[in-house]
């Protein structure tokens, strides 16, 4: 199982793992890039640094990974040699490029792809920021069945707080504080929501929920719920209005019982909360 909620640091987050690092201090991103990077070669993966950072500092990552390990095991990279040019990163193609690097990592004998990316730069605008939080929420969808993981890290001092919890809110996995809630995928359910949602986070929940792509649901999506410490009634109205929009009901499994009175009370047509019974 990988790693959800408040994370502290960025090693052991498990099978694809998926960590929003929101930090101050560019020398923090490195300590826990290359901390969870050497975890990664330890398991025998392949690992990529990506940073906007000058040429000389990416070489001392380079040489401080790189030190005893098989060759094609490191790479160091500028973070435009991956994501590209672009002010707008796309997010169906960003996604092909990690699937075939995890492929190429397979085909030369890893046991999978690690990669520890500093993209602040990447991010700065709005629109840049609605592409990327697709984006990251289509490459978690992958990690779920794929041997890669990754620390995507955003500099709040250059973005902000609000800025920074649209990104870390599509992680399983973030710093303290990053985001007061969780929206992230898991093989056998349509997505997992966690954490507290309350009038502060409303605004931000309405966005990712905008912004999913959720792919064929049938006729219910069901959301696991059991990380869901709290969910106001507008929290429910927007999950309705999410039903609504993709023709679903939205399932939430194993959400708090105060939850599910609310919902009965509401009486939303695109909502159902399933009780689950604890003697099961």
């Amino acid at each position: 199982m990988r790693a959800t909620g408040p994370v502290d640091e960025a090693r052991g987050l498990g099978p694809g793992g998926h960590f929003c690092l929101a930090f101050d201090d560019r020398a923090e991103f490195r300590r826990q890039a290359v901390g969870f990077l050497r975890e990664g070669l330890g398991l025998g993966e392949r690992v990529l640094y990506v940073a906007d950072a000058p040429e000389a500092e990416l070489a001392e990552v380079a040489a401080e990974l790189g030190a005893g390990t098989r060759p094609g095991a490191v790479e160091v990279v500028a973070v435009r040699s991956v994501y590209g040019a672009d002010e707008v990163v796309d997010p169906a193609a960003q996604v092909r490029t990690y699937a075939d690097a995890t492929d190429a990592a397979l085909a030369d004998g890893f046991t999978g792809l690690r990669v520890a990316a500093e993209i602040t730069v990447l991010v700065r605008g709005a629109e840049q920021r609605d592409a990327f939080a697709r984006y990251e929420q289509r490459i978690d969808r992958y990690m779920t069945g794929h041997p890669f993981s990754a620390v995507c890290a955003y500099d709040r001092r250059v973005l902000g707080a609000a800025a920074v919890a649209e990104l870390a809110c599509v992680h399983p996995a973030a710093s303290p504080g990053a985001t007061p809630f969780h929206f992230f995928a898991r093989e056998g359910v349509g997505a997992v929501l966690g954490g507290e949602i309350d009038r502060t986070g409303r605004a931000l929940l309405a966005r990712t929920l905008e912004r999913a792509e959720l792919g064929p649901l049938g006729d219910e999506l069901v959301v696991d719920a059991a990380e869901l410490g709290f969910l106001d009634h507008r929290g429910l109205l927007l999950l309705d209005e999410l039903g609504r929009r993709e023709e679903v009901v939205v399932a939430l499994r194993g959400a708090p019982g105060v939850v599910g009175r609310m919902a009965g009370l509401l009486e939303l047509a695109r909502v159902r909360v399933d009780v689950v019974d604890p003697a099961a």
